[in-house]
């Protein structure tokens, strides 16, 4: 079986096998309606080329004219509605919204017509066909598919110097060593992928904006990526710096109404889009984070929104998203009414109404930040008479950035169903925003995103902003056909593993509501429970030794509940109304409060972390039941990316179980907690140039302690003798893997080496590493089907590199079926 980089993702276009192929009839070409190479309909009409002879091992020729087609047929016909009605085929039975299209394989003698709304359309309803035959799927079809809404979106965090803030695959595809890089390649592989999912624009550079992106030479090379991405239907716009007429145009202000720094913005426009005529606007995120903004003047957010709004207005159709992720991030938590939650609400609600029309406000789904569940921002219910766009995180930024595999869909859809009941009528998210928008933040390894599986979250994405119907369960299925293979095994194995995935990592991440408990103030990537607390930025879960959780009612708490309609106020104000799920969300109680279930909050979270972790062991066993079916160099990536998790899933159970316990001092009722009866710790072993220290935070080591070489020159050896039965086992050792080096690992029964590693996981995984021993570097290796005798000599011999210093924490002999 071929090798594959993982490059095309879904577009891959695997020939099908024979007795598929020889169910669909030749065509005999393909006929576009426009000669224009850089339209997208003539690529249209070259993916349908390119993929009819890979799914089909059809060789055929472009026709630029719809001449003489009875001596062609069958033919596949691709054009505008426009280009069709002048030649007098009937336009598509239902209505046409813009973007849509028509796709019907019954159009008469065999022949295909793909009708597009508009160029894009067109494109949009080729990949419909195409991804059709690629799942093998012939069944006639006669069918008119329009979008949801018109902007959807992608937004790159990638900076000037070619790093990505929440980045995770390799550096950017858009810029290096400051300006825009020279080869469009993979921009042009990036274009297309986004268009074949329906998305039509993306924003290339960070929210945190560097306003050296005006310079001469960059906007030219925003040009040229404007001029590589046009041919697929995707339009490019950029993120702004608020100060950028201070620190790049000079002036001595950046106040929005000051006519200086007006005409400094309309000046830029103009710049802009005389390189770029086609932009689809600007993205701006203003005091937020310490950022400056229109606030920082003693102006509203609505003049610094119009501000931009008034200088794109002579464009078109080009807009500005105006971020709604305006918050103080130094928040006392001693008072108990601050509350994060309720800051897009305070800082927008009362500027409803005032905004340009070309505005739209863009909110996180969720009122703080993209956590592993949060309620939905009620931020949405309360601007009336101003647009709104939904944005979501593909970057899997606080849910294990893409070292840990999380599917969103199910996540995303929960949020869009959900009925905020306004004046009492039906009132889904997904028919109150005009739009939606994402985090991508690909870069440039031939993962895209930095694990196979995850790039199903930019697929989905695309899907649910043309469609937020779309179900959870059919995309995965279809993307794993598209990305994989037709084979059932495989499809129903990604599918069940994707589905688990959220409430898996939510079980041993973060439950009932405290959201994802990992370490705020350093990575978001590992746990780190107490971060949340004792700090400014207000993800508080407010736990004490008696208590735990956020109280948001109106009667005692934040009053966060109380921006919400009336309806569902009264559900998140009444603890037993509010659903376990967002209890800590809501409200402030005991550690032995109980839920629904009838377990109390504190064993619910031994039991969730368990379960959770659990079922993470469970990832690497089905998938390897794959091998074999797909090939061999993305079989391992994600064996190896799900065997990490599996470990993972260890360390988080064990820091948030031990962080918690030893906060209330309420045991485990199945004493599981803090008792490890497999394990053998490595403070306990003896000790040659190896030392004990304190690991902090105490809960990301097993008893708080590790075993570090005593110098960075010379290894180190830990002994131990094996107190279990005979028999066979799997050996796992846990190690802190940091930065600042690559030690190096050997272990052994009886002086017989039974493994050797490194701690170069650095290389290996993408997500953001620590320089510390904690919940970010704890990671795990296991030796399977080890033949271990009672009394057997134990040895791990560790050498240091850097300021890496070989670091263990634990070693677990464990019987066969056994997780520790």
């Amino acid at each position: 079986m071929a090798l594959e980089s993982g490059i095309d993702g879904w577009l891959r276009y695997a020939e099908l096998p024979a007795d598929l192929r020889t169910k669909q009839d030749q065509y005999s070409g393909i006929i576009v309606l426009d000669g224009v190479q850089t339209s997208p309909v003539y690529t249209a009409a070259k993916e349908l080329q390119d993929g009819l002879q890979r799914i089909l091992g059809q060789t055929l020729k472009l026709e630029t004219l719809f001449d003489n087609v009875a001596a062609k047929q069958p033919s596949i016909v691709v054009g505008t509605l426009d280009a069709f009605s002048r030649l007098g085929v009937d336009p598509p039975p239902e209505e046409f919204k813009p973007d849509g299209f028509y796709l019907n394989t019954q159009a008469g003698n065999g022949n295909v017509h793909i009708m597009g709304e508009s160029e894009s359309g067109a494109l949009y309803g080729a990949f419909e066909f195409l991804m059709r035959l690629a799942q093998g799927n012939f069944e006639p079809v006669s069918i008119v598919d329009n979008p949801s809404a018109l902007i959807r979106w992608v937004n790159q965090w990638d900076n000037l110097d070619g790093s990505i803030e929440r980045g995770y695959a390799g550096p950017s595809i858009f810029f290096k060593d400051g300006e825009v890089v020279e080869d469009m390649t993979r921009i042009s592989q990036f274009a297309r992928l986004l268009s074949s999912i329906r998305l039509n624009a993306v924003v290339v550079n960070n929210v945190n904006a560097n306003p050296k992106l005006f310079s001469e030479t960059n906007l030219r090379g925003l040009q040229r990526i404007a001029d590589t991405m046009r041919p697929w239907g995707i339009r490019i716009g950029i993120s702004l710096y608020f100060d950028s007429p201070r620190e790049f145009g000079g002036l001595s202000t950046a106040d929005p109404l000051d006519p200086d720094v007006i005409a400094w913005w309309q000046d830029i426009t103009r710049k802009i889009f005389e390189k770029v005529p086609d932009l689809v606007g600007y993205t701006i995120k203003a005091n937020s984070e310490g950022q400056p903004g229109p606030l920082t003047y003693n102006r509203t957010l609505a003049d610094g929104a119009n501000m931009f709004a008034r200088a794109l207005q002579p464009y078109g159709d080009a807009i500005v998203l105006y971020r709604a992720f305006v918050y103080n991030h130094h928040l006392d938590e001693s008072v108990w009414t601050n509350d994060r939650a309720n800051a897009a609400v305070d800082y927008f609600k009362h500027l409803d109404g005032q905004f340009e029309d070309n505005v739209q406000i863009c909110l996180k789904w969720g009122p703080i930040d993209f956590q592993v569940r949060e309620a939905p921002s009620p931020l949405f219910a309360n601007l009336r008479k101003t647009k709104v766009v939904i944005e979501t995180q593909v970057a899997q930024e606080y849910l294990g950035q893409q070292s840990h595999f999380v599917y969103m869909a199910p996540l995303w859809k929960e949020i869009l169903d959900f009925d905020m009941r306004i004046d009492g009528q039906d009132s889904a998210i997904r028919d109150i925003v005009s739009g939606s928008t994402t985090v991508l933040n690909i870069g440039s390894d031939t993962t895209w995103i930095g694990h196979h599986l995850s790039l199903s979250n930019l697929y989905a994405y695309g899907r649910m902003a043309w469609n937020p119907l779309s179900d959870p369960i059919n995309m995965i299925e279809g993307w794993s056909r598209l990305t994989f293979s037709l084979n059932p095994t495989v499809v129903d194995t990604i599918t069940k593993i994707s589905m688990e995935s959220w409430p898996t990592y939510e079980n041993y991440s973060g439950n009932l509501g405290i959201q994802t408990l990992c370490d705020i103030i350093y990575t978001h990537y590992g746990p780190s429970p107490a971060s949340m607390d004792g700090n400014g930025w207000g993800q508080f879960t407010r736990a004490n030794s008696t208590s735990i959780g956020v109280d948001r009612t109106v009667a005692t708490g934040s009053g966060n509940a109380g921006q919400y309609p009336p309806e569902v106020a009264a559900i998140f104000e009444d603890i037993e109304k509010t659903p376990d799920e967002l209890l800590l969300w809501f409200h402030h109680v005991p550690y032995t409060h109980r839920l629904k279930s009838g377990k109390t909050v504190i064993q619910h979270f031994y039991d969730a972390h368990y379960e959770g972790a659990a079922n993470a062991q469970t990832f690497p066993k089905r998938w390897a039941k794959l091998k074999g079916l797909i090939d061999n160099h993305r079989f391992e990536h994600v064996a190896f990316k799900l065997e990490y998790q599996a470990g993972h899933a260890l360390v988080w159970r064990d820091s948030v179980n031990n962080f918690y316990s030893a906060k209330c001092q309420i045991p485990d009722e199945k004493n599981r907690v803090a008792n490890y009866q497999w394990r053998i710790e490595a403070e306990d072993m003896r000790l040659s140039g190896y030392k004990i220290v304190a690991v902090t935070p105490f809960e990301a080591a097993s008893g708080g302690k590790a075993i570090i070489t005593e110098s960075n020159q010379s290894p180190g050896t830990a002994m131990a003798k094996i107190p279990y039965p005979s028999g066979k086992y799997n050996i796992a050792v846990n190690y802190f893997d940091h930065m600042g080096g690559t030690s190096k690992y050997e272990i052994s029964l009886n002086n017989q080496v039974i493994g050797k590693w490194s701690g170069n996981l650095q290389e290996k995984l993408g997500h953001d590493f620590s320089e510390y021993l904690d919940g970010h570097s704890a990671t795990r290796i296991t030796f399977k089907g080890v033949l271990v005798e009672s009394g057997d000599i134990l040895k791990v011999v560790g050498q240091p590199d850097g300021t890496e210093l070989a670091p263990l924490d634990y070693i677990s002999i464990l019987p066969e079926g056994i997780v520790d």
